[in-house]
């Protein structure tokens, strides 16, 4: 976990000016820095970075928050991501849980010392692998110019020269151990040898390297940095397979990544949504087009971890696919690993190109009119879901219509997102002409938001304890954080997660000004805790917040769970010495027990 008081340190040491400016042209305006936002599209500045209070604003779309949020929403990366980032910057280590339990211990001491090692050890060795895949992807391009062939190829497939050189497009020659020519180690016994980690070479039966990419077109693949961690090339000629990938290595992992989703991440929130397509040529083509918002899969079907990192970018995903069964197939396996991540307020679409054309070939063929008029014809998941579901049952007939409400069940049931659940619920109950609530207790779906109606008309609900509801009023409104006295935090075995938490919050708040947390959106407090064990207690308790309706006394509230939070204190505390025998109590607990008696 990494606690607060690291994330206090690394906000200390850094400047937020300085992590913004990184992205952002920033020009001195008063004590303060404005821009124009890069989360959305404006042409008068309105987004501006205070060095004094730490944090940023955007007074046309909203976004606010310090450099850790800054860093996640301009990269689409985690919380822990973009700490560690902030931390390499500044030339501190993110504390790992156990350096901090035993810090003060002899043995602990020696075995952080060693972890430490290890740790630069690791370090040094990923540094040593970037720096090969740029090395090789410097000589990729080399190799281009000179590669005739392979030139024709690019050029008869519509290339520019222009576009392959931003998307630093190169060429693998024929023979067995080209990288011999730019990499002194390249014969390095296999423990050693970097460009066997990364991929580039691999050993074969006689112990000789040789290098995995030979007579290939080579696309780079970047990380959330911009660091080259793979490759992908593509056959020139006739060959087997037509395209292969880097191995999952230290840097690269194929779930996990998505092609161009660096370079295209400005021209997402421009646009926004993300196209999602499947071949590395489909995104380069769209970009040559014009459409630069386009990222790709790497060989592997749409994944969970892919969907989430989209999803972080934008409100809207659609999903490109070929019109014919293959292309449906992945469709619907993109949709299954969706349903999971789904929230309501993001959209995820499904659009099919003509059989016998992928986005690479209609967009040459038609241009790129045609193919954003074609994307108007594009499917929402919840058509898609129920379009592909009936195709697969008669629902002429009663055993069709229970097939298809038992093919949804299991589906229905990963989705969180409670609106958008509630709504095909009741789709479903109209295709299988079953009464919703009858529907509900037939799929024997757990009584959770997601499908109950009755859920979703409550104004706000109880709280487990008062300490939930004193968070939730504190978070509602910040200002009555001053209210708040440490000596209000008794930790019971039943709430001690909701005290903890509490306490975290009133800690986190009393930081800030108050400005600041009245601006401050629920995600951006959300963000603060995400790698902390009560982060989903923390979502819990915004989700039933969301319920309310507007009308709460905010002062009577928080006067009366005050007085709930010291009955419960007082009554603890007298419980606590009436356990005791009489003749134990000093004179001080005597008369304490007394004054809790008459209080």
């Amino acid at each position: 976990m990494i606690t607060q008081s690291f994330i206090q340190e690394l906000l200390n040491r850094i400047d937020i000016v300085d992590v913004v400016g990184r992205y952002v042209p920033l020009k001195k305006v008063g004590s303060n820095f404005s821009a124009c936002c890069p989360f959305h599209e404006e042409k008068t500045p309105s987004f501006t970075v205070s060095p004094v209070k730490q944090f940023f604003h955007c007074f046309g779309c909203g976004k606010h928050g310090d450099a850790i949020n800054f860093l996640m929403e301009h990269n689409g990366i985690s919380f822990v991501s973009a700490v560690e980032q902030l931390a390499a910057h500044v030339g501190l280590r993110v504390p790992e849980r156990q350096d901090l339990m035993h810090a003060h211990s002899h043995e602990s001491r020696v075995s952080v010392a060693k972890s430490e090692n290890e740790q630069d050890q690791a370090d040094d060795s990923m540094l040593r692998m970037v720096e090969s895949m740029r090395k090789a992807a410097q000589y990729y391009c080399r190799q281009l110019k000179n590669a005739e062939h392979a030139v024709a190829y690019l050029k008869e497939r519509g290339l520019t020269g222009e576009i392959a050189a931003r998307f630093g497009i190169g060429y693998a020659p024929a023979e067995r151990r080209n990288l011999a020519e730019v990499f002194t180690d390249y014969a390095l016994n296999q423990v050693d040898n970097v460009l066997v980690k990364t991929g580039l070479v691999v050993i074969g039966n006689n112990g000789k390297c040789y290098d995995r990419f030979r007579n290939r077109i080579m696309f780079p693949i970047l990380d959330h940095k911009g660091n080259i961690i793979g490759f992908g090339g593509r056959v020139v000629g006739s060959g087997q397979p037509k395209y292969l990938n880097s191995p999952e290595t230290p840097l690269f992992t194929k779930g996990r990544e998505l092609y161009n989703l660096f370079a295209a991440s400005k021209a997402i929130r421009k646009a926004g949504r993300v196209l999602v397509v499947e071949g590395y040529m489909d995104v380069v083509m769209l970009a040559q087009h014009g459409i630069d918002y386009a990222v790709a899969t790497l060989g592997t079907a749409t994944t969970p971890y892919h969907i989430q990192k989209l999803l972080r970018q934008t409100d809207e995903v659609i999903f490109c696919f070929d019109g014919d069964a293959a292309g449906r197939k992945a469709a619907w396996r993109a949709l299954e690993n969706s349903l999971g991540q789904l929230k309501d307020g993001k959209h995820i679409y499904f659009l099919f190109l003509p059989e016998n054309e992928d986005p690479d070939s209609y967009i040459r063929k038609f241009g790129r009119a045609s193919f954003e008029t074609l994307s108007k014809k594009m499917l929402p998941l919840s058509e898609f879901f129920y379009n592909e579901l009936c195709a697969r049952v008669e629902l002429q007939t009663s055993e069709g219509r229970a097939g298809l409400a038992h093919l949804a069940k299991p589906l229905l049931a990963q989705i969180n997102a409670p609106i958008l659940a509630h709504m095909m619920l009741k789709r479903l109950s109209q295709l299988t002409q079953i009464n919703q609530n009858d529907l509900e207790g037939l799929l024997q779906f757990k009584r959770k938001d997601a499908f109950r109606q009755s859920n979703l008309k409550t104004k706000r609900p109880q709280p487990a304890s008062p300490y939930r509801r004193l968070m939730q009023l504190i978070l509602y409104k910040p200002a009555y954080v001053e209210k708040v006295d440490k000596t209000l935090f008794m930790e019971g075995d039943e709430q001690k997660d909701e005290v903890r938490l509490l306490m975290q919050i009133v800690e986190l708040f009393k930081k800030h000004p108050l400005s600041d947390l009245e601006n401050m959106t629920f995600s951006s407090i959300v963000s603060f805790f995400s790698n902390d064990p009560n982060y989903k207690l923390l979502e819990e308790v915004g989700s039933e917040m969301s319920l309310w309706d507007g009308s709460i006394d905010i002062e009577a509230e928080f006067a009366g769970i005050v007085l709930r939070i010291l009955e419960m204190q007082r009554k603890q505390r007298m419980a606590v010495l009436q356990s005791k025998p009489l003749g134990l109590l000093t004179a001080e607990e005597k008369l304490e027990l007394q004054q809790l008696a008459l209080s």
